[in-house]
């Protein structure tokens, strides 16, 4: 009887895969640990409730008079702010509270308008803006500035610090300041030294007067 065949190669030997598919999974559950806390870490703070509402003051110089304003399509809440005396282009635009400027730049197109050519061509959006988060989910924004902000992304700021210069940058017919001010995701009605400013809807139009109380010691 013949015996056993072979082709004269030595049998290889059976590998074993179970430690590869095993660091696999190891690495696998770790990406997905990784996004989970990733996840968390982002959307935990966004489902907090906002935090009080702050002294908020008026954008503007202590002691000024200004016009409060708003008209039909203008949003509710937007507040329109011009002053009662004096000229209007260049007039300190303040922060209304201390916080952290997150945006100072350009929102749009900046158009043409200037104190030397106050009819030129209008641009769009909110031309040189800032927008400040003054923490527990709320900030304020300051639109149509007349040049660059003072500031910039980052930078703390205090309460009736100068941010920028009034202008009408953006899709803006005179100079005034555009001002808002913001909880979590919501637009609300701006409060001044502890009160309404009165400037709700845009279904009316609505003008009013408030002296600042933005005084710094």
């Amino acid at each position: 009887m013949l015996g056993p065949v072979t082709t004269g190669r030595p049998r290889r030997a059976r590998t074993h895969r179970r430690p590869r598919s095993r660091l696999i999974g190891v690495l696998v559950g770790l990406v997905a640990l990784a996004v989970v806390v990733g996840v968390a870490v982002v959307v935990v703070p966004l489902l907090r409730p906002p935090g009080p509402r702050p002294l908020f003051q008026m954008p503007v110089a202590c002691g000024e008079t200004w016009q409060l304003s708003t008209y039909p399509g203008h949003d509710d809440f937007d507040v329109d702010l011009f002053p009662i005396e004096g000229e209007a282009w260049g007039r300190p635009v303040l922060a209304s509270y201390g916080g952290t400027v997150t945006v100072a730049g350009i929102n749009g197109t900046l158009g043409g308008r200037t104190p030397e050519n106050p009819e030129g061509p209008r641009g769009r959006g909110g031309g040189y803006w800032v927008k400040i988060d003054h923490g527990g989910k709320w900030e304020t924004q300051y639109l149509h500035l007349l040049e660059p902000p003072l500031v910039k992304e980052g930078q703390e700021v205090t309460q009736g610090q100068q941010i920028g210069r009034l202008g009408s940058t953006g899709n803006s017919g005179a100079p005034h300041l555009h001002y808002e001010q913001r909880r979590g995701w919501e637009k609300v009605e701006a409060h001044f030294d502890g009160t309404p400013s009165g400037i709700t809807t845009d279904e009316r139009e609505q003008t009013l007067r408030r002296t600042s109380n933005n005084c710094v010691s």
